[in-house]
């Protein structure tokens, strides 16, 4: 597993030995749990209330480039200190498959501040959906003409002033011979390495005015998209749209067909360019009996069967711990079937929603602060007009009218910037994201992967049973051997999906919204 560090000081007080301080207690980190280190990024003086860091950003951007899957701080306060910050960019890097761990501290993140995120995460993604509707509009009307909506620009092609794919007379030839040799059976990595060898590559186009473009080099990835991509026939797909002959085709469809045929074949065969198996606990499931991270190792038996499992990190790197690994699907099934136990407790959701709704006024100073301020505004503004009325009319009147409906004019786009970002739920609302974890659906990675960060902190595994820190005050849950063996997520889950929907308001029966009678 690789991992790169991230340090920062933010004032006087804090010294240049303190980034070395926090490298050094990252780097024993990582080598006590036997995560290779790749690079480092480094804020000098800069506060981590702010998102302006330039290595941070960088952090950030080059997490695309899926060269390391951890990034370790010292302490969780070194990546952000606002929440909403934090659960932004944490969703940022989820998407390419990075997650953060703390070097330091003994739980991943402070209690419900993880839940929180969750839902902040959820209502986040329903702005995005929302605008990606409006977006998707457009799109359509552009797919409808046959006009390139923004995507990479295929080998071979260029893109008009019309916003039309035109065929590049220059790099199209290289389109036909990638097509034939792979046709004729020669093998993707053999093509790699000629065109390497021959210095011919895909052009990258800048952003206008400010990268120039630029050549990357083949890879399978590229090779491998490009063969299965129909615009080489001459066929425009966007979502359910599809028209023939909307591209000027490169390949003839005897030759397309032919390739997809191999493609089939290959397929078939032993995979050489086989995914990892997806791990759901790592950074989250500990030894017992050492402490040091547990990892995905996968195994072969004589008969040909492969084994998931995790391991100890020091059983496996120095045998210094002789903690036995635990079968993958066992553990994750009982921790999944521990958490589901919870989430269908109505009375704990509806406790947990008011330490949420807490939490999240604590931290989010930014919109009571700006509805303050618009607020003040407005009443200046109410007093101007009651006085013009009384006939009270001075020469500053009008351009101190005029002042104060720019500023708030200003102070609403701003205010509404900010809900946006950083919205302030009311419990309810909280209360109602958190009941739709109970509607994940548990057949799909991701369903599973969103019920474990949103709710395990921690888990710690002995010979004879684990312990499951969740992200709650006194939220822990033990489970035994025999869960382990005997957990199966698959029945419990259908009759819990098929229990009928509470309403949000039907856990507040008392006549007390904000949950004042018992509190986590």
């Amino acid at each position: 597993m690789n991992a790169v560090i991230y340090a920062r000081y933010s004032s006087d007080a804090q010294r240049e030995e303190s980034i070395e301080g926090q490298i050094r207690d990252c780097m024993e980190y990582a080598k006590y749990n036997d995560i290779t280190v790749v690079s480092t990024y480094i804020d000098r003086a800069l506060s981590a209330k702010t998102d302006n860091r330039p290595n941070f950003q960088k952090m950030i951007k080059d997490s695309g480039k899926h060269i390391f899957d951890l990034i370790i701080v010292w302490k969780l306060d070194r990546f952000a200190r606002n929440r909403y910050d934090s659960a932004y960019y944490k969703n940022a890097l989820k998407k390419n498959g990075v997650k953060v761990v703390s070097a330091k501290e003994s739980i991943s993140e402070g209690a419900e501040g993880i839940i929180l995120e969750s839902v902040l995460e959820g209502y986040a993604e329903y702005y995005s959906v929302e605008l990606a509707e409006k977006v998707n509009r457009g799109m359509k009307d552009n797919a409808l003409k046959c006009m390139n909506n923004g995507t990479v620009t295929p080998m071979g092609y260029y893109v008009d002033e019309d916003q039309h794919l035109q065929i590049d007379e220059k790099k199209a030839p290289f389109v036909k011979e990638i097509f034939e040799r792979f046709a004729q059976g020669e093998k993707m990595k053999t093509i790699i390495d000629d065109f390497k060898a021959r210095g011919i590559g895909v052009t990258i186009r800048g952003k206008r005015g400010k990268t120039k473009s630029h050549e990357n080099p083949l890879n399978y990835n590229i090779i491998r998209r490009m063969l299965t991509n129909r615009k080489y026939i001459g066929e425009y797909k966007f979502k359910d749209i599809v028209v023939e002959n909307g591209v000027p085709a490169i390949i003839d469809k005897d030759l397309f067909e032919k390739v997809q045929k191999r493609i089939v074949i290959n397929q078939k065969a032993p995979a050489i360019h086989k995914a990892e198996d997806d791990y759901l606990l790592t950074t989250k499931l500990f030894c017992g009996k050492c402490g040091a991270m547990m990892l995905g190792e996968c195994g072969t038996s004589k008969n040909g069967k492969t084994y998931h499992y995790y391991k100890c990190a020091q059983a496996k790197k120095t045998h210094k711990c002789d903690k036995t690994a635990v079968k993958k699907e066992k553990i994750e099934n009982a921790v999944i079937k521990a958490i589901l136990d919870k989430i269908m407790d109505d009375k704990l959701m509806e406790q947990l929603s008011y330490r949420l709704y807490e939490l999240q006024l604590q931290e989010n100073q930014i919109v009571p602060a700006l509805k303050q301020k618009l607020a003040d505004v407005e009443e200046k503004i109410e007093n101007i007009l009651t006085a013009i009325e009384s006939g009270v009319v001075l020469k500053t009147t009008k351009s101190r009218l005029e002042k104060l409906e720019k500023e708030q004019e200003t102070l609403t786009i701003e205010l509404a910037e900010a809900e946006i970002k950083s919205p302030l739920l009311t419990q309810e609302q909280i209360l109602f994201g958190l009941t739709k974890f109970r509607k994940l659906d548990l057949d799909t990675k991701i369903g599973k992967q969103a019920l474990i960060d949103g709710f395990v902190n921690k888990i710690f595994l002995y010979d004879d049973y684990a312990l499951i820190t969740c992200n709650y005050k006194d939220g822990t849950e033990k489970i035994t051997l025999e869960d382990i063996e005997n957990s199966d997520i698959s029945s419990g889950f259908k009759a819990q999906k098929n229990k009928p929907e509470q309403k949000c308001s039907d856990l507040f029966q008392s006549g007390d919204p904000y949950g004042t009678r018992s509190r986590i």
